[in-house]
């Protein structure tokens, strides 16, 4: 392999000569042997990158500040990324000292290099456009990376809201399909009095789309960002109209509206917006889990189980038992969740340990919130499209389980008084005799309006006291 020789403030590196990134993206893959996830892991990141490079790049041409052949070349590489090439060339790793300075550095590099390519110069010749003079204009770590995080999560979410909604679609398909198959409640996993199928269903799609309307409201938040800060939120070395065009440059070219914050030092160190992400993540994450665990337990036997409903097949669930099939899609489904909720303290510690100006523990954050939005999307596709859309109910052995129950005597509560009817129900308990049969054998009311409290379909909603 042949190589060229470049040089940093701390001496020299051989970088291979057909490589893309530079000296200090060299360093910090040699530094930072941590999660094996490189920075391409999230090719939104990638395209969040370049874009904001553009916005700076455009900006600096608009003040004066870039001659229009740089700016030109630098816009052009800039448009090669964002349409997907050279992903690979992002090779730093993403938890990284820094500050996230070697992500930034990693795509100046990358594209200062390509820039060089488009003008007719060899990959190194930093004399004629440089990584950080050209390419890191008017721009620090501390202001470009938070805002590509902010563009990055901007645009992963819309696949995740995607998800969401289809899911929440596919389980109001559910309740409705389910509408007239009546079952038992349950409540500390207990029986508890009746209910339908449909409304169990429902109950998920009404909970998973307030998350929709979360997500929404969190999304507009990370559209005010820091870019113009520089270092620490003063500005230095950028034009006084540069933070204002350069926000404006950059909804421009991303087709969002950004707006500068108010208060750039603040903006500068202030990780709150992840915070909240993260919260929400784990909000869903936990609503889903819990979805999960209540599918595998209506789903349990067939005959040592709930046996309510059925859950498509997709692999033999065992290597040693013919015939057994597991609810692997849920079982997924959970760990996901209890990874983003692991990721969602990665955030919160993350946040606290900020000190002063900046926070050191953004990429870290970056990190954790980007992977709970991929997990998390792929794990509510695969949950939609491999179970929820296929599952069956178990009509018959449903209204069995429920009138084999003792639950309804909860009906005759209004009637009786509490007391005499928790006697009738332990009385019916320890005998082994039907609710309806044990009030009449008391003559405590007639068969007609016995029938008429205990049928299961007056119980599923409220109903006027006689």
């Amino acid at each position: 392999m042949s190589y060229r020789v470049e040089h940093d403030s701390l001496g020299e590196r051989h970088v291979p000569e057909n490589a893309y990134y530079g000296i200090q993206s060299l360093r910090a893959h040699d530094n930072f042997q941590l999660s094996g996830i490189p920075l391409h892991h999230f090719p939104n990141l990638i395209v969040a990158l370049a874009t904001v490079k553009k916005a700076c790049a455009t900006t600096n041409e608009v003040l004066g500040l870039l001659e229009s052949p740089l700016r030109a070349a630098i816009c052009d590489a800039c448009d090669e990324i964002i349409d997907g090439k050279l992903h690979h060339e992002f090779k730093v790793d993403m938890l990284q000292g820094g500050a996230g300075t070697s992500t930034n550095m990693n795509a100046n590099e990358v594209i200062a290099n390509r820039a060089l390519e488009l003008m007719g110069h060899q990959k190194g010749d930093y004399k004629k456009l440089h990584p950080n003079n050209h390419v890191n204009l008017s721009q620090s770590t501390n202001d470009v990376y938070p805002t590509t995080i902010r563009l990055a999560v901007l645009l992963s979410y819309p696949p995740l809201l995607s998800a969401l909604t289809d899911i929440c679609a596919t389980l109001d398909t559910k309740a409705k399909e389910f509408a007239r198959v009546i079952k038992l409640g349950r409540t500390q996993l207990q029986d508890a009095v009746p209910m339908t199928l449909g409304q169990e269903f429902n109950a998920c799609k009404t909970t998973l789309t307030e998350d929709i309307r979360r997500l929404e409201e969190v999304a507009a938040l990370f559209k005010e960002i820091n870019l113009g800060a520089t270092a620490i939120g003063t500005g230095i070395n950028s034009h006084p109209s540069y933070a204002a065009t350069v926000v404006e440059t950059l909804s421009s070219i991303s087709d969002i509206d950004f707006v500068l914050s108010p208060d750039l030092i603040e903006a500068t160190s202030d990780t709150g917006v992840f915070v909240t992400l993260s919260s929400t993540l784990r909000r869903v994450a936990i609503k889903v889990s819990k979805f999960c665990n209540d599918l595998r337990l209506l789903a349990s036997g067939p005959k040592g189980g709930l046996n309510e409903i059925n859950l498509p097949k997709v692999q033999p669930g065992s290597s040693i038992m013919p015939g057994k099939v597991n609810p692997v899609i849920p079982e997924a489904v959970n760990q996901v969740a209890y990874h983003v909720i692991g990721n969602d303290l990665s955030v919160t510690m993350s946040a606290e340990a900020g000190q002063l100006q900046l926070n050191a523990m953004e990429p870290l954050i970056a990190f954790s919130l980007l992977d709970s939005m991929q997990l998390m999307t792929r794990a509510l596709v695969m949950l939609n499209q491999r179970c929820l859309s296929g599952i069956t109910a178990n009509i018959d052995n449903c209204l069995e389980t429920l009138t084999a129950s003792h639950a309804l005597v909860t009906a005759l509560s209004p009637y009786l008084g509490y007391e005499m009817t928790s006697d009738i129900a332990r009385e019916a308990h320890e005998k082994k005799i039907p609710i309806r049969e044990l009030v009449l054998k008391k003559k405590l009311m007639c068969s007609e309006q016995l029938d008429d409290i205990l049928n299961p379909w007056n119980n599923i909603r409220p109903r006027q006291i006689i």
